[in-house]
């Protein structure tokens, strides 16, 4: 469905963000782009979109097709017309506007009703509590309710790639295990899915293949099965043996920040990072 091919990517025509990078998204597929901070992840996620020139970005080399045409400098709203969309980094709803309003401009370039309508019965169906609180203002939701909000508008423009950046920043355990589930049942419906996350407990856990990204190149791809179980992997990104994601959850009677937010861990995440990225880069130039 989505293929990537050597591509080179430049910030101002000077800085050097992603180099030669190559991956591929089957139909049907939830793939996975694991790395620390700086690695290129958002990058790939913005070259993909549309949206890279927003940033000051240029592909400097290589080609980006989905379904054999080229997205290479086409605007994001060209191409959530022919069902590339994104979920951005941070969720970026219209804090202004209610949650209902949200979800209607997520669906404006869907023209047809009866689209529309499935579209918004969905959302409805993945999460009822949006529908609940659909006459509320979306600045006044928590950090998890907005990052199903962010979701739900992007499913309101009908997509067949879905790219997900970083969905579990800045939320607590038990609510990132809970998007981890959402991802894995909108894949289940058909969509296919590219997602970007340091949460590599999380983004192996719902994944069906993964590649890893270490200053913008790929040093290793596969199954997610077969990642987690690298010892490279598990050391810089899972913090030891691989867990699950219920494992992520808080203990009975342990205290969950209110509004199911709270700081991220890096450390855990990343365990010993240098040494990790050290391995990675030494197995890769093997």
């Amino acid at each position: 469905m989505l293929q990537v091919r050597n591509l080179k990517v430049r910030y101002g025509g000077a800085v050097l963000a992603l180099r030669s990078v190559s991956l591929d998204v089957p139909d049907g597929a939830v793939v996975a782009v694991l790395g620390s901070n700086g690695a290129g992840k958002t990058t790939l996620l913005r070259s993909i979109s549309g949206a890279l020139a927003d940033f000051g970005g240029a592909v400097d080399e290589g080609s980006i097709e989905f379904e054999g045409k080229s997205l290479v400098g086409r605007p994001a709203a060209a191409l959530a017309g022919d069902g590339v969309v994104l979920v951005p980094e941070g969720r970026r709803v219209f804090t202004r506007l209610t949650v209902a309003e949200n979800l209607r401009a997520g669906g404006f370039a869907v023209k047809d009703r009866a689209r529309r309508a499935a579209a918004a019965d969905r959302v409805r169906e993945l999460f009822p509590l949006l529908h609940e609180r659909r006459d509320q203002r979306a600045g006044l939701l928590s950090g998890g309710q907005q990052q199903m909000l962010a979701i739900g508008r992007a499913l309101m423009a009908c997509p067949r790639l879905l790219l997900i950046d970083e969905p579990s920043l800045g939320l607590a355990p038990r609510m990132v295990g809970h998007i981890g589930e959402v991802i894995k049942e909108i894949n289940a419906q058909g969509t296919t899915v590219l997602l970007i996350e340091q949460n590599a407990t999380m983004a192996l856990s719902v994944a069906t293949n993964a590649v890893v990204l270490t200053l913008g190149e790929v040093t290793l791809s596969g199954t997610a099965a077969a990642l987690a179980a690298d010892e490279s992997v598990r050391d810089l990104y899972l913090g030891g043996p691989a867990r699950s994601a219920d494992d992520t959850e808080p203990a009975a009677g342990e205290a969950e920040p209110p509004g199911g937010e709270g700081p991220e861990d890096p450390a855990g995440r990343d365990g010993d990072a240098a040494g990790g990225r050290r391995r990675l880069l030494e197995r890769w130039s093997a």
